[in-house]
């Protein structure tokens, strides 16, 4: 009587062992690696396989071939990841130093204000003749600048304001048009604006700067700092 009650008594606490292990195991499958899980059900395979056929040693190594891809690629991919992220932060904290400045981006506006306008240009490849022409809010032609031969590149230009006919421009809204070539061929060319950073925010995309009217760019819209 007391061997059967003592068997009765330890049942609750076998059953409690066994779910607290039944737990703990599931706990573990989730953490462990691909490459341990395939080797588990490699062994099972291997201890369940038919003794008149076995496994092909040519399949398994296969087998851990690819295992061994697949956690590699993981491990890259969780790499690239944390670069991402870092370049990320690093892109992040460039822009906020740019809050305040000058940048050139791609457009083709050009302010005049107090006798100055600052635009820009940039080069696909060099060029032995570059024109830049400037046009009133009617698109009528208001200067012309030669600016000879230039190299590869963006680079900011200035307008005093003076017209080809000696005439101070009044302040306000113009457009600036390119032009280069390299010998008899056209090179290619694009007009850039000034805009002033306002706030920098983030985006889906990456980092954005918003230039007030000219709307928002992205890090690698910008040319220049100025």
């Amino acid at each position: 009587m007391a061997t059967t009650a003592a068997a009765g008594a330890s049942n609750p606490t076998q059953a409690l062992y066994a779910s607290l292990n039944a737990a703990r195991e599931k706990a573990d499958a989730k953490d462990i690696s691909p490459q341990d899980r395939f080797l588990k059900l490699l062994v099972t395979q291997l201890r369940n396989q038919d003794p008149l056929n076995p496994m092909d040693n040519a399949q398994m190594t296969s087998q851990m071939a690819q295992i061994s891809t697949v956690e590699g690629i993981d491990k890259l991919n969780a790499t690239l990841k944390m670069i991402l992220e870092g370049s990320n932060e690093n892109q992040a904290m460039q822009a906020a130093s740019l809050v305040g400045h000058g940048v050139l981006v791609p457009g083709s506006g050009l302010a005049l204000a107090g006798g100055m306008a600052i635009g820009g240009i940039e080069l696909d490849e060099p060029a032995d003749r570059v024109t830049v022409t400037i046009k009133d809010a009617n698109g009528i032609a208001v200067k012309t600048l030669e600016l000879g031969g230039l190299e590869a590149g963006s680079r900011g230009i200035g307008w005093d304001g003076m017209t080809d006919g000696g005439v101070q421009a009044a302040d306000g809204a113009y457009t600036i048009a390119v032009s280069a070539q390299r010998g008899d061929a056209k090179v290619t060319a694009r007009t850039l604006e000034l805009g002033m950073v306002s706030s920098v925010a983030r985006t889906g995309d990456g980092v954005s700067l918003n230039l007030g009217a000219l709307g928002n760019f992205s890090m690698s819209d910008v040319r220049e700092i100025l």
